[in-house]
């Protein structure tokens, strides 16, 4: 076994991969940029090293540097966690060639899967179901018309060395065929330097699963049960779980053993990923297979009890796997949650900044939080905006949803957007919480973005609830504060007015119990609270009526910021008088800001085409804003006349900041 691995990756899978390393008592090395410096995995790690500034090209993708400095520290392999180096075959050769172990799968298998046609041609030949196509690259926008009514519309245009939805097209007719085929030569030219695309038939109502396979040296290659990874957002993956609640043991099964079949077919060790497309009637086609450790491998985990980290590092120091296909464990189900720091109401736009607050759920035998960052750390411009991944298992599919939802109330995240109640609003639709979706789910439920109102709440007595009980804990310790007149000492009121969106609710609290206990009559119901929580905490913890809740609790003035369930609910607890002369104030509208383009992210202002004076049409680009390393176009929502530039290429720019003011 080796003594020392470095982990040629940052944040939560650098910190996966050291937490295996540490278990299985092997020293890791830590590579990190100028932004990293004070990065969890750099802490985690028992030494790290900084290889360059905080662009991915000059640090992360640097193989060269990385290799030198495996050997100035003495590691004698290298994990590459997903994304950066991890399907690179020169750096997989180079460290080969320098008598570095790669805790992966051969340089060959990786170039052979690297290629979608290759790729594709492999697995045919292995018996692999494929979806009907053409075998060989599309020249010109004619030929794919011509290949595409030969296949039947609708197809798949898709570039040959793409990935992440880029460079793909769905055609109807010879008219999008045209214009699909031009728009995806030239995004998997800009994306990936290689403008060649092929054309599938394009499988309608589809399930995006996959199967998880791992392979040693010795001639043992075993699949690991599938993942369910439908639910994406423009091809990016959101929620996965296992098993998929569409298979049944005889697709499943045969998903199994092709997937095999095709890991033999190239030779694969180590770890890897055949995705399959599956249709309405349960058949599934050979999609691509990830050479590498994937994003949601937890799930997998969770339900096999195997550490998929652990038997990549056994297989690359040439150790036999010791499993046997039919005894590999299949418990329960698990979910896996991706936690971005993006905001769901401005179109998903990443959000940077200090994790001024930063709390995940408890960890247990069956919540798990894959993190690479701490409060008080930075959401870098620089990288991938994931914060976490948060996982929860349970004996049923419901058992599992449960407690991911329970551990997504519990999650509390301040300084930076995240996407937690768009997490939560998933959960809670009743398509997914039947099964009853496809890769096509977030798109058609919601067309126009992800807004406040499609997360109703579920139960907004228990904002109530919650809300007088903060209250009257509040008000207990007012009355206990010294210097107060006598006589005239401060009294907790029973009777109080809860106002939620502009709605009253009358409400008595009664203290039972010696005050460890409250009563709270409300609309003709009774709850009973026992909470378990302190005055300032931002977890509210109770049991109401026997059953444990937790909501996010803020006092912002005199009122009461609550969370719970992916909704947000602002709240006043008023005395019955208060409440009444209340009832007559207005509300404040909000400023007037159609007059200007103001930044909807924290980024760089790259590009202003306008000039004072000019006169935009709508949808002209106004600016660009690049934020991630994604540049990001803001157009004109109506025609107007520019009066006044408010600022200027290379500015920094704040959320809302103006950038542009219209006359």
């Amino acid at each position: 076994m080796f003594k020392k691995i470095l982990i040629a990756n940052r944040g939560e899978i650098a910190c996966r991969v050291i937490k295996s390393a540490k278990r299985m008592r092997i020293r890791t090395v830590a590579v990190y940029s100028e932004a990293d410096r004070d990065a969890l995995h750099v802490q985690m790690a028992d030494e790290a090293v900084c290889i360059g500034p905080p662009p991915a090209a000059a640090s992360y993708l640097n193989a060269a540097r990385i290799i030198e400095v495996c050997g100035e520290t003495g590691a004698e392999a290298v994990h590459p966690g997903y994304g950066f180096l991890s399907e690179n075959t020169y750096f997989a050769r180079k460290l080969a060639a320098a008598g570095i172990a790669f805790i992966g799968p051969p340089p060959e298998a990786i170039s052979a899967m690297g290629d979608k046609l290759e790729s594709k041609r492999i697995a045919a030949r292995a018996g692999v179901s494929t979806i009907p196509g053409h075998d060989t690259i599309i020249a010109d926008a004619e030929e794919a018309v011509r290949v595409a009514n030969r296949i039947g519309y609708p197809v798949m245009l898709k570039a040959s060395a793409g990935g992440g939805g880029k460079g793909m097209r769905v055609a109807a007719s010879d008219a999008e065929c045209r214009d699909g085929f031009e728009r995806a030569t030239n995004e998997a030219k800009t994306a990936f330097g290689d403008n060649r695309i092929l054309i599938e038939k394009f499988i309608e109502e589809p399930r995006h699963i996959e199967m998880q396979i791992i392979a040693d040296n010795f001639g043992n290659t075993f699949w690991l049960g599938e993942r369910e990874c439908s639910i994406q957002r423009r091809h990016q993956k959101v929620l996965e779980e296992s098993p998929s609640p569409f298979l049944d043991a005889v697709t499943r099964r045969r998903m199994g053993e092709e997937a095999v079949a095709l890991a033999r077919a190239v030779g694969y060790r180590s770890a890897g990923t055949v995705e399959f497309v599956v249709d309405r009637d349960r058949n599934f086609y050979f999609l691509e297979m990830n050479t590498r450790l994937q994003v949601e491998h937890p799930v997998t985990e969770y339900v096999t009890g195997l550490d998929l980290v652990e038997l990549m590092i056994r297989v690359a120091a040439n150790q036999d796997l010791r499993l046997v296909q039919g005894e590999i464990p299949m418990q329960g189900w698990a979910l896996e949650a991706r936690i971005y720091a993006e905001d769901p109401f401005r179109k998903f736009l990443p959000s940077t900044g200090r994790l001024i607050a930063y709390r995940p759920p408890a960890e247990n035998e069956h919540v798990r939080v894959d993190t690479g960052v701490y409060e008080g750390g930075e959401v870098s411009i620089h990288y991938d905006p994931m914060i976490a991944k948060l996982i929860a298992h349970g004996s049923t599919r419901g058992e599992a949803i449960n407690r991911l939802q329970e551990a997504l109330d519990a999650f509390y995240i301040r300084g930076v957007a995240h996407n937690i109640g768009f997490l939560q609003a998933l959960l809670a639709h009743p398509r997914f919480q039947d099964g009853q979706f496809t890769t096509n789910f977030i798109a058609a439920e919601y067309p126009d973005g992800f807004h406040p109102a499609d997360a109703p709440r579920k139960n907004p007595e228990l904002f109530v609830v919650a809300a007088a009980t903060v209250h009257r804990i509040y008000m207990e310790r007012a009355a206990k504060l010294s210097g107060q007149m006598f006589g005239r000492e401060k009294r907790v009121e029973k009777s109080w007015v809860v106002v939620m969106d502009r709605e009253h609710h009358p409400v008595t609290v009664s203290a039972e119990n010696h005050g460890h206990g409250y009563t709270v009559e409300h609309a003709g119901r009774s709850w009973t609270v026992l909470p378990d929580w302190q005055l300032g905490a931002p977890l509210f913890r109770a049991a109401v009526n026997r059953v444990p809740l937790c909501m996010q609790v803020e006092r912002h003035g005199l009122r009461y910021r609550i969370s719970h369930g992916g909704c947000q609910a602002d709240v006043l607890v008023l005395s019955p008088r208060a409440a009444e002369l209340n009832a007559h104030m207005k509300e404040k509208p909000p400023a007037d800001t159609s007059r200007f383009l103001l930044s909807p992210m924290p980024g760089l202002l790259l590009k202003l085409p306008v000039r004072e004076g000019d006169e935009v049409k709508a949808g002209e680009e106004l600016a660009v804003v690049e934020a991630m390393k994604m540049e990001n176009s803001l157009k004109a929502e109506r025609d107007a006349v520019v009066a006044r530039l408010l600022a200027n290429p290379g500015d920094s720019l704040a959320v809302d900041q103006p950038i542009i003011e219209f006359g």
